[in-house]
Formats: structure tokens, C-alpha cells, sequence
């Protein structure tokens, strides 16, 4: 009987528990109509986005591209009255880089337009060029003996044909009521989908780097390569360093870095491309490629987010922060990855910002630069400010002990569907009180599930709480991340008005509660 009642008791005071949460948490309905009207019917989401995509994008890091969406950014949120509009370094980076002039044709058997693209920090060649094209197939290191003596001053096709395949199934998708069910349900720690694939190359690391040593030591004009995707998309990243496989990871230079080496020319082509050129060849016909690649880098400096606010009242010295990376690939404009993060993320702080109420405590924007090669610069933002891994355990600054909660967005366009709360069951009661507007939209699953991958990382490896959405994934990872055509038209207007109202009542909801949010 007493075990009976001391379970009775405790089953009680979790009930107590929760029900005060979602009494001090329950959204502000006149805040909520005020964010909704103005996100639905004034938003600026949309010209955000194209300027951050039509007219500076692409964005890579430290690059003249960048630069310019930074002050874009910057301006237009001191614009907006927002407080503290900086830059924000967070540390050693490397070279800027970007193309001045790229073009790549057939001239011989026939002409044809070769959909491509210079891959980042690879060097250009001078004037224009016409050279014969040598397809590398090598399988084994007996193989590479037939290429000596024969990659002078040539064109190479450096990796075997990657062959397309039709589309049984939809490229676009939104998440399926199954699959939240799923999410909802999983255990503490699941790893979701995150935003880093790998993908075969199709050859042993051993033989690979022995073919770009030869394509290096034989002298060959340019390297192409075919890349995954069709349709003629095209996923243009870093150029390669070849390394040894006996060299770790960690002691490879990447080709951003200040010491980086000299290396080849690199092009990735379209894979429906790349194939008539092997096909060709095969069959014995002579091919002939006039290549136009002019590339300029800027010296190796620092790297810097975005970070502005909107200042806090009686709790100003905590802070509530949301952010997105503004850093991009080179092939299309970085619309999905992420420019619509940040438009997102911007709009959410002056819709916030138009009410003409200041919230208890501050709420910042973070707009992060570096995510693509290793999440640089929210890291680097918070072992400046808040704290780092030393030996296994967090160290924390004095800043962490203030800070409450950071909500991150990536993946693409897609309406948010619910919250990763990353293994944390404390903020549940929490969050299902913030999301209750916006259940009869389709946004109400919590999931313990942790994804990685991107910016929120950073947080909440020190233990901060730290959150990615779980997003519609449209056309994410089967047509838009890292692509060329990761272009404006990806964008959905109505998901990313929604997604702003809906940043910018929870940040508010975060800003004004009574407690900080809960770690776990």
C-alpha cells in the first residue's frame, strides 16, 4: 500500500509539474496575432531572399560574394532598428576565392555546351585553351602505366561514369504523418537524417590519390570529374589535396587553408555529359574541349558571422538566440543551404522587432559563416563567448550561465513539422505549449531524436540546449543541397513566411517565460 501511494503521490506531483509549465508557458495570444498578421501579410521574407541570392549569392566563405551578404545583412538589420549589428570573428579561416570567368565546350567530333563548374579554391589557366581530352581508366596501379608519358598539356577525365537513373519517385516530398509517428516515438539519442552524405568515388583511396599524383607529375592542363545527380545538376565543392591514405585526416590540408599546395585545375561536369565524352572516346574518336577558367583568391584572414539583437528589459544579460549559416557552395545561389535559413531567421527578428515591445530577455541572431567545411563559425562563436570541451567536459563561461536556448535552422524550404530535442525530455511539456497555434498546421511532433550536422552542434555539445527543426524535406538532398540549381526557384513563399512566425513566437516565448530553458 505505501509503495502503491508513494507512486500515486509522485505520478501526481509530475502532473502538477507539467500543468504549471504549460500554465507559465502558454503562448500570448495578442503576441501570436500580431506576429501572424504581420509575418502572413507584410512579410519581407521573400526580398530577403533574393537579395541574398540573386543579387550576392553565392556565398562562399570569406569570399567577395560573402562579404557583400554579410553587409547586406548587417545593413538591413540596422535598418530594422536591431541593436549591437556586428561582425563577429571567429578565428582563423583561410583564402577567400571565386570565379571571374568559367566556360567549357566541345569542339571536337561536334560542339556542345559542357554543363559544369569550377570546384572551390581550384586554380584557373590563362586566355582560353583548346586541348585533347585523355579519359584515365585506371583501375589497378598496372593500369596507370599506359597514361605516362601521355597527360602533358591534355584534359583529363579523372573518375569513371556515374549512370543516371530515371525518377520512379517524386524528387519533392513533405514528411510523412508515418514517419513523424516514428519520430515522435523514438528513443533518447536516435541519430535523424542529418546534412552530411557521403558518396562512393567509385575507386580505392590508394589508387585515386596514385591518379592524381600522376595527373600532377605528367603535367596535365585541367581535371574533370563526373558528378553525382542528373538532369545536369551538378554538386561542385573543395578541390581535392591528394594525400596519401596513410596520412590522417586530421593532419590534411584543405584547399582553403593559407598553406595549402599547388594543385590542378578541377571541374566537376554533369554526369549526362561526362558520359558522351568517355563514350566517345571509347569508341576511338578523337575529342577536343576549349576551356575558359579564370578564378581569383583573396588573401587568407579570419572568418566572421553576422550577430545582431534586439535588447532585453528586466532579464537583458540572458539571452535567447536563433541563427542560421550564411555561408554557401559556389555552384547555384545557396537558396535551400541556406540562404532561406537566414531570410528565415532575419524576418523572425523584425517581425519581432515591429511589435514595438521589448522582450525580458535579449533575443540575438546569429548568422554563421564556415558551416560547410566544419561548422567553423558557430563554433568558433561559442568557444569565444560560451565555452568549450576540455578533456571531456564543458567548460563554461560566464556568458553560458545566462544564456537560455538557440533554435537553428537548415535542411531547406520546408515547413517545420516539430523539434529534435536532441535527447532533452525537459523541454517537452515546454515546447508542446509553444507549438499549440501551430498544431492544425501540421508542426506538433517532439521527437528525442539528435541530428547533426549543422549549427546547433556547437551548443549543444557544451550542453546549452540547442535545436534543429524537423523540416518538410521537398527537394533537399535529391535536387538542391550543394547544387547548381540550388537557385530562388527552390524557395516555397508560404513555408517561409509560416517558418518565421513560427521563429519568431517561440524565440519571443523564450524571451519572456519565467525560467531559462532547461538542460539536460
Amino acid at each position: 500500500m505505501k509503495s502503491k501511494l508513494t507512486l500515486l503521490c509522485l505520478l501526481m506531483s509530475i502532473g502538477l509539474l507539467t500543468a504549471v509549465a504549460q500554465t507559465a508557458d502558454k503562448v500570448d495570444s495578442v503576441i501570436y496575432a500580431k506576429l501572424k498578421s504581420e509575418g502572413i501579410d507584410r512579410s519581407q521574407v521573400m526580398d530577403v531572399l533574393s537579395m541574398l541570392t540573386d543579387v550576392n549569392g553565392p556565398r562562399l566563405t570569406n569570399s567577395p560574394g560573402y562579404k557583400t551578404a554579410a553587409n547586406y545583412a548587417k545593413k538591413t538589420m540596422e535598418g530594422w532598428g536591431l541593436s549591437n549589428v556586428h561582425f563577429d570573428s571567429f578565428g582563423e579561416f583561410g583564402k577567400g576565392w571565386q570565379v571571374k570567368k568559367f566556360g567549357l565546350s566541345a569542339t571536337a567530333p561536334t560542339y556542345f555546351n559542357i554543363i559544369s563548374n569550377p570546384k572551390a579554391w581550384s586554380p584557373g589557366i590563362k586566355g582560353t585553351v583548346s586541348a585533347e581530352v585523355v579519359y584515365l581508366n585506371v583501375k589497378t596501379e598496372e593500369d596507370l602505366e599506359k597514361y605516362k608519358g601521355k597527360l602533358k598539356g591534355k584534359i583529363v577525365l579523372f573518375n569513371f561514369p556515374i549512370m543516371p537513373k530515371p525518377h520512379f519517385e517524386p524528387d519533392a516530398t513533405r514528411v510523412a504523418d508515418s514517419t513523424l509517428l516514428k519520430m515522435a516515438n523514438a528513443a533518447s539519442r536516435d541519430r535523424a537524417a542529418s546534412g552530411n552524405r557521403r558518396f562512393a568515388t567509385g575507386a580505392p583511396e590508394d589508387i585515386t590519390y596514385k591518379k592524381w599524383l600522376l595527373c600532377q607529375t605528367e603535367g596535365a592542363l585541367a581535371v574533370l570529374e563526373c558528378s553525382r545527380g542528373d538532369h545536369g545538376t551538378l554538386y561542385p565543392q573543395a578541390a581535392t589535396i591528394p594525400y596519401a591514405p596513410s596520412v590522417p585526416f586530421g593532419e590534411r590540408v584543405r584547399a582553403h587553408a593559407a598553406n595549402a599546395p599547388k594543385i590542378l585545375p578541377q571541374i566537376l561536369v554533369a554526369a549526362e555529359h561526362y558520359n558522351r565524352l568517355v563514350r566517345q572516346i571509347e569508341k576511338g574518336v578523337a575529342v577536343k574541349l576549349e576551356l575558359t577558367m579564370e578564378t581569383e583568391f583573396t588573401p587568407a584572414e579570419d572568418g566572421f558571422n553576422v550577430i545582431a539583437e534586439i535588447p532585453g528589459t528586466d532579464k537583458s544579460a540572458e539571452v535567447v538566440m536563433i541563427g542560421a549559416h550564411l555561408d554557401s557552395w559556389h555552384g547555384g545561389t545557396g537558396t535551400t543551404d541556406n540562404a532561406v535559413g537566414v531570410a528565415i531567421c532575419m524576418e523572425a527578428m523584425r517581425l519581432i522587432k515591429s511589435m514595438g515591445v521589448q522582450p525580458s530577455r535579449t533575443i540575438r541572431i546569429g548568422l554563421w559563416g564556415g558551416e560547410e567545411q566544419g561548422l567553423y563559425g558557430s563554433r568558433g562563436y561559442v568557444k569565444k563567448h560560451l565555452g568549450e570541451m576540455v578533456e571531456g567536459k564543458a567548460t563554461l563561461k560566464p556568458a553560458a550561465e545566462t544564456f537560455s536556448i538557440y533554435l537553428n535552422t537548415d535542411n531547406g524550404t520546408g515547413k517545420w513539422r516539430g523539434i529534435n530535442m536532441q535527447g532533452n525530455e525537459k523541454v517537452r511539456p515546454i515546447f508542446r505549449e509553444w507549438l499549440k497555434p501551430f498544431e492544425k498546421t501540421g508542426t506538433a511532433t517532439l521527437s528525442l531524436n539528435s541530428t547533426g550536422s549543422t549549427d546547433h552542434v556547437a551548443f549543444d555539445a557544451i550542453g546549452l540546449p540547442g535545436f534543429q527543426f524537423i523540416t518538410d524535406p521537398i527537394e533537399y538532398f535529391t535536387r538542391s543541397w550543394h547544387s547548381n540549381m540550388d537557385t530562388y526557384e527552390r524557395a516555397i513563399e508560404a513555408d517561409l513566411k509560416y517558418n518565421a512566425v513560427l521563429m519568431a513566437t517561440l524565440a519571443w516565448q523564450a524571451s519572456v517565460r519565467k525560467d531559462l530553458v532547461p538542460r539536460q
